[in-house]
């Protein structure tokens, strides 16, 4: 008899429990059930594969890549199990739809909640949930089934074999300051202006950080005067506004700032260019809203910046 068919989603959870803390006798606590019983059903699972799934060690259980590998389909499974209830909660609480969508900060002010309201208006019942989080981080959790789709910068991206990915534009990188700033002044600047200003750069890895570190490459210059590192694009935002600091930001989202009076692209060109784009699991059987939640994102992002400012502000001038 196949093994999988003797599998219960509690199966799932007991092999989640193991694997996070480690300990037999931890994870039959927090599993309700009794050391010998978890000890004789991992023998048997393991018996049935025919490989160990976890390294016995005094300091207790490390997965083998047998392991990680039914760790990895385990987790969507009950990813999937979990969103399968909240979907049907959804129609009986009368919507049509739920997704989740995971953005990075390149997307996140103007681009995702325009789609969002986008979606709303073919479906008014529907129910979104959103997630800013970095491109990693954000894709694993794709990955996992916990997200439908995950928009953001793909200058890093990397196929998986799990995921689909589409680019929807490119655009430049800016330098960006509060209003005011010093070398809003200037007509023309030079790197040794930039680098007599502290500086708010975004962690080693990510998208915007690399396009940045090329740029300063290909100019043959040092790393800049680096006072702040931070992913988080309200603290950036606040930061540059009440200092002299200087940052940089992809083009859409500093003219959306721009746009509303909280920050300015200096005369600078970076010659660098990033790329906007989304990715969704490659699957058989997707979600019936993936279709429309696509089709409202190419069609969004085809927009040019300042219909997407009088879209999500139509009384603004």
């Amino acid at each position: 008899m196949n093994w999988t068919r003797r599998l219960r989603l509690q199966h799932l959870h007991l092999l989640v429990s193991l694997a996070e803390t480690g300990s037999i006798s931890e994870a039959a606590r927090v599993s309700f059930t009794t050391q010998p019983a978890l000890s004789k059903w991992l023998k048997e699972l393991e018996d049935d594969i025919g490989a160990p799934l976890f390294e016995r060690h005094a300091r207790g259980l490390h997965l083998t890549p047998h392991g990680t590998q039914l760790l990895a389909h385990a987790r969507r499974v009950l990813s999937e199990m979990e969103r399968a209830r909240h979907n049907l909660d959804t129609l009986q609480g009368g919507s049509t739809f739920r997704v989740a969508i995971g953005t990075s900060p390149a997307s996140a002010p103007n681009l995702v909640p325009a789609v969002i309201m986008a979606f709303l208006q073919r479906h008014p019942k529907a129910q979104v949930t959103l997630e800013e989080n970095t491109m990693d981080t954000l894709l694993e959790r794709l990955e996992m089934g916990q997200l439908d789709l995950v928009v953001g910068r793909l200058d890093n991206y990397a196929p998986r074999q799990a995921l689909r990915s589409e680019r929807l534009y490119n655009e430049q990188m800016r330098i960006v300051c509060r209003a005011g700033h010093p070398l809003t002044q200037r007509t023309s600047l030079t790197w040794d202006d930039l680098y007599a200003f502290d500086w708010i750069v975004w962690p080693s890895g990510s998208p915007i950080r690399s396009k940045l570190d090329t740029a300063l490459t290909h100019a043959g210059r040092p790393p800049l005067p680096c006072r702040i590192e931070s992913s988080s694009l309200v603290g950036n935002l606040w930061l540059l506004q009440y200092s002299d600091l200087l940052s940089v930001a992809s083009e859409r989202v500093a003219e959306h700032f721009t746009h509303r009076g909280l920050l300015v692209s200096l005369n600078f060109e970076l010659e660098t260019m990033g790329s906007v784009g989304m990715c969704w699991r490659d699957e058989p059987f997707a979600d019936a809203s993936l279709p429309d939640l696509l089709d409202c994102l190419r069609k969004t992002a085809a927009d040019e910046p300042g219909r997407l400012n009088s879209f999500l502000n139509p009384e603004s001038p």
